[in-house]
């Protein structure tokens, strides 16, 4: 099994869906609970998205050989907690059919693909930083709860990352597990294991719910979401197929709507554990780390309505320390390509501070309007057309 996928792989894959679901599985209990879903309905969704991703990661990451994550929507599910009171769950599924369709639609037709072209590589950087820099800075504001656990794993990881920094990671994870266990920080009594069951539900489409719900949730999706997925790819060096990874996406997204997957896209921030070098000191071994995180989705969307006790069970600052440390490489990365070009730091620094920010209009988070204002100041400043002063 090592030799399949080493230590350090597993450990990133292992990283990124506990990031993953801490994050996020919280919005999608409120999600359901506006759909008015049973809690077999609840575990059906939970079941249906773990699967799109596990099959995704693995599927693609094994197909192209790069670090290719997938993820829920989480702005997408945000939307869905104060969009979907007064509609059905079968008008709700409706309304994730007609999404689905149109991720579909954008990647077959390749127009996606076309419109991330036009992106300067500085300002998909910046943004992707933007977006990171919060996990980094959690791992100290962390410490305001927790500064024995977080202090040690801090520590661990400069320690590791001195003598052996391909596993610096899987460190801080040994490390902040076993104190948190020592510490009586995980609740270990709230760990339980049940298996899901797929609950179909057909479909109806109301207008109503397409136009307030379905279309609102693809922008979101494709703005918030699938936008700093190919960043990430791509600032690590990556050049990915986007418009059939955005195909595929979105004919999972369509097969297991009606069991409740909402949105499915390409990941960014945890896309970002697996695509760095402590995944795998080799670039093109890391997509072991994807189809590690593959294997865990596969097996929590099993598990379906355990999931949230599951992952409840750890102590929340051990989560935000683990992330952070993690991406350490990637917000590194991200800030050393932004400002490469002399003449691009500028619109790269708006692009990073407005995505930082965290703003949210109209429903799209700052990612978006980080690389739009960042473009306009690219444009503006003239930054394409001028040489880098040596």
């Amino acid at each position: 099994m090592s030799r399949m996928i080493p230590l350090p792989a597993l450990a990133a894959g292992f990283i990124t869906v506990l990031v993953g679901y801490t994050s996020s599985a919280a919005i999608i209990f409120q999600a359901a609970k506006s759909a008015g879903a049973t809690p077999a309905e609840l575990a059906s969704w939970l079941m249906a998205l773990g699967f799109a991703m596990g099959i995704s990661c693995i599927g693609l990451s094994l197909r192209y050989r790069m670090p290719i994550s997938t993820a829920w929507s989480t702005p997408g599910a945000a939307l869905l907690v104060t969009s979907l009171a007064g509609y059905s769950m079968a008008e709700a599924i409706g309304a994730f059919v007609f999404s689905a369709v149109l991720i579909l639609l954008s990647g077959v037709t390749g127009w996606f693909e076309r419109a991330m072209r036009h992106i300067p590589l500085s300002i998909a950087a910046a943004m992707l930083a933007g977006v990171l820099l919060k996990f980094g800075m959690n791992v100290f504001t962390a410490m305001q709860t927790q500064f024995g656990l977080v202090l040690a794993m801090f520590l661990t990881y400069l320690l590791f990352k001195r003598y052996l920094p391909r596993y610096a990671v899987v460190a801080v994870l040994l490390v902040g597990s076993g104190l948190a266990a020592w510490l009586g920080l995980i609740r270990f009594e709230a760990l339980s294991l049940t298996v899901a069951t797929p609950v179909w539900t057909t479909p109806v489409f109301n207008w109503k719910a397409l136009v307030g719900v379905g279309l609102p949730l693809f922008i979101v999706t494709m703005a918030s979401q699938n936008i700093p997925g190919v960043a990430v790819l791509r600032s690590s060096g990556y050049t990915p197929p986007v418009s059939a990874l955005v195909s595929w996406t979105g004919l999972l997204n369509l097969l297991l709507a009606p069991f409740g997957c909402f949105a499915l896209n390409l990941a960014a921030i945890t896309a970002a554990i697996c695509a760095g070098r402590e995944a795998h000191e080799d670039p093109a071994q890391r997509y072991r780390a994807s189809v590690a995180a593959g294997g865990f989705y596969l097996l929590l969307g099993l598990l379906g309505g355990s999931v949230g006790a599951l992952f409840a069970a750890f102590p929340a600052a051990l989560v935000l320390a683990i992330a952070g440390i993690a991406l350490f490489g990637a917000i590194s990365s991200g800030l050393a390509l932004a400002m490469r070009e002399e003449n691009q730091r500028e619109a790269a620094l708006i692009t990073l501070l407005v995505t930082a920010s965290g703003i949210s209009l109209a429903g799209i988070g700052s990612a978006f309007w980080g690389l739009l204002a960042g473009g306009l100041a690219f444009w503006l400043l003239g930054a394409g057309g001028q040489r880098t002063k040596s």
